[in-house]
Parts: C-alpha cells; structure tokens; sequence
C-alpha cells in the first residue's frame, strides 16, 4: 500500500518538474518590452473583481479618467471595463481566470485590477487558483513593485517582489499524500530570481541608492532561497556603486518596525512569499493596508491593484460604500507613471499624503463613522487641482 502511495507521489510530482522545466525554456526565450510612446490608443482595462474591488476600482477608474481626460479625448487612451472576474462567475466555470475574461485582459496593454476573493478550505467555492496568483502567470507579471512612503519617520521604501515563482506559484498543485501528510511546492529559477534583482538594482541605479538589500531564509530554506540569494549576490558584481546586503525574513519584520534602523532600508527585493507578508506590515505603518498599492509589471503586459482583498464581510454587512479607495487609487497612479505620465502620477500621490498624513479634514473608517469612498475621491480630487498642492505636499514632508 506505502509503495502505492509514493509512486502516485512521484507521478504527480514528476508532471510538476516537467511543467516548470518548460517554463523555464519560455524564460530563456524572452519577451520583446511594451514601448508606450508608440502604442496609440494606449488601452487600460478596468478589471472591477468582486466584493469592494466592484466600488473602490471604480473610484479610481474616475481619477485615472480625471488625469488623462485630454487623451482620451484625443483618442491616444482608451478605457476597456472587464467583468467576469467575480468568484461566482470564476466558480461556474472552476476556472481563476475565465478564457473569455483572460481574452479580454490579453487585448489590453496596462490593466487596472479590483481586489477578487480566493476560496479557501471549508467555504462554499470550489478549490480555484487564486486569479491574482493565474493572472500573474498567465500575463508573466513577475516583477511586484510596492512603494511606501512615510516622510515623517524618514521612510521610503520599494520592495521588488517575485510574482511568478516561491511558494505561490505552485499554491493549488500540492498533494494529499495520505489521510496523514500534505506536500506543498516551493520553486525558484535562475531566470526568474534574475530578473527580478535586476530590477531591483535598476531602480536603485536610475534612483542614486547605494543600498539593495536581499530578503530570504536561506539559512534555513538552502535550496530555493539558496539560489535566491547567489544570484542577488552574483548580480551585485554587476553594480559596483551599490552594497547588497542579506536579512532573514524573520528579523527583517522586526526591523521594519524598529525606529532606529528602519529609515536605513531603501529597496528591498525577494521572493513571493516574504514580500507579501513585508508589504502588509509596511503598509500597515503607513495607514493600513487600504492606502498601499501595487504594480504587477511584466515585459509585454503589467497590471496594477490593491494590496489586499476582497473584504466580503464589508459587503455582506452593507458597508461596502465605506471601503477605502486609496490602496486602488495609489495603483492608479502608478499606472499613470509606467505609460508615460510621470508628473500626473506626482500629483494624484501628493495628493495622497497631503488627504492623509497631513490635512486629514475627512477620514475614512471603513464605517459610518466616516465618508464614503466616493466623497474621499471627491477630496483628492478638490487637492489634485488644487494650485498649492505641491506647497502643501512639501511643507508636510518637511
């Protein structure tokens, strides 16, 4: 019975290898990089998924519209709304992405994505992927940007996050070896922790930090996170004006919250799992998880979201109006600055912090308590046009 068990291990394991050893042939490959400048109408789909993500996307589809109103007239951006990403609908089809709605997505260049909800073990769906885990793979959006900025504290972070491999990637395809042991599958590749570093040290270059520092277990976990590490290492000869430093995951959580060593940390690049868990915490001192977004960027497509989720306990409690839509708004504007339109992007964040760091004239509880999303949107907007936005922003940030 035991020799049984393991040979139907090995087979379901083995198809695994073999899915992963074609991908990496794909990676080899390559794939040509999206040039906005001559892409005319640059199209951005909405894609509103489910619970808030229905209403706080579409407060920011209004603020991204407000910022490029000009080329929309002249025809240069086009809008594309996409439904079908509700978990009823991804349900019915027991699919994370429907092939009607990834077509859809293909067909866009830039995709502004609502949070949508992943079952989980016990509830009424079916075992589906995770669609933001699918879309990430499907479109190769391997790189997950997150900035947080707290001025007052001398914060200013990026993290560089892998998308498309760790722990995540293989998140659906465990095995139930027995009634008694469950494997789940970790994997990284050469490629894929490449390019992600690469970019890491990229934008440190381009933005004069002399600091990249490199987030793993690979003391504990020598194999995946092993190569993880050689290869932010083997990058690092690649930019002499630059030090690489390691942390463990374990201590870095403590140190983002440690107010004499955490204004030293400036980009920080690892695997998919630890960047989740980071960006959270990092967020959660700059507001709360709702004021922090997130750019997924790939060579031919990129998509930008929320950090968190769908928060159906919102909705089913009818506070859905209330939910904060300044974690999609913030991803607006970091879709503004990857087609082309870096100062608008400026704006909408200015904005941002002078709404919620500084004037803070009207807040948002997620309850009655405070404003709806709309009427917040409707404050940033009164700022993002206001002419002494920048004056404000800057005597804030002083």
């Amino acid at each position: 019975m035991s020799k049984d068990i393991v040979n139907q291990a090995k087979e379901k394991f083995g198809k695994i290898v073999e899915e992963q050893l074609a991908r990496v042939e794909v990676l080899k490959k390559g794939m040509d990089e999206t040039d906005f400048s001559k892409l005319k109408p640059i199209i951005i789909g909405v894609c509103f998924g489910d619970g808030i993500g229905e209403v706080i996307s579409k407060h920011a589809e209004t603020v991204l519209k407000h910022m490029l109103k000009s080329e929309v007239a002249s025809k240069k951006v086009e809008f594309k709304d996409i439904a079908g990403l509700t978990i009823e609908n991804r349900a019915k089809h027991k699919k994370a992405i429907p092939d009607d709605v990834l077509a859809e997505l293909k067909s866009c260049h830039v995709i502004l994505k609502g949070p949508t909800t992943t079952p989980q073990a016990g509830d009424q769906w079916p075992n589906i992927e995770s669609a933001n885990v699918a879309m990430r793979r499907y479109l190769d959006l391997f790189a997950n940007v997150r900035p947080v900025r707290i001025p007052s504290d001398g914060i200013d972070w990026c993290f560089f996050r892998e998308n498309t491999e760790g722990a995540y990637v293989l998140g659906s395809k465990g095995i139930n070896v027995s009634d008694d042991i469950s494997f789940d599958f970790k994997v990284i590749t050469e490629q894929g922790a490449e390019r992600i570093v690469r970019m890491a040290f990229e934008y440190a270059k381009k933005n004069s930090i002399d600091r990249v520092t490199v987030i793993t277990k690979s003391n504990v976990v020598k194999t995946t996170d092993g190569r993880f590490s050689k290869v932010a290492f083997r990058i690092a000869k690649e930019y002499p004006g630059i030090k690489l430093d390691e942390w463990y995951i374990d201590i870095m959580t403590a140190k983002l919250i440690d107010p004499a060593r955490r204004s030293e940390f400036k980009v920080m690049v690892m695997p998919n799992l630890y960047g989740d868990i980071l960006t959270d915490e990092a967020a959660q001192l700059q507001g709360g998880v709702g004021t922090a977004g997130s750019a997924n960027i790939g060579k031919k497509w990129s998509m930008f979201e929320a950090i968190h989720g769908s928060a159906p306990r919102m909705v089913k409690e009818g506070r859905a109006k209330y939910a904060d839509p300044c974690s999609m708004v913030r991803a607006s504007a970091m879709l503004l600055r990857h087609i082309g339109y870096p100062d608008r992007a400026a704006n909408v964040e200015m904005a941002l912090e002078v709404c919620g760091q500084y004037e803070k004239k009207i807040k948002i509880t997620g309850r009655d308590t405070g404003v709806t999303g709309e009427e917040y949107v409707n404050y940033l907007l009164s700022w993002i046009d206001n002419p002494g936005l920048k004056a404000r922003w800057e005597k804030g940030s002083a």
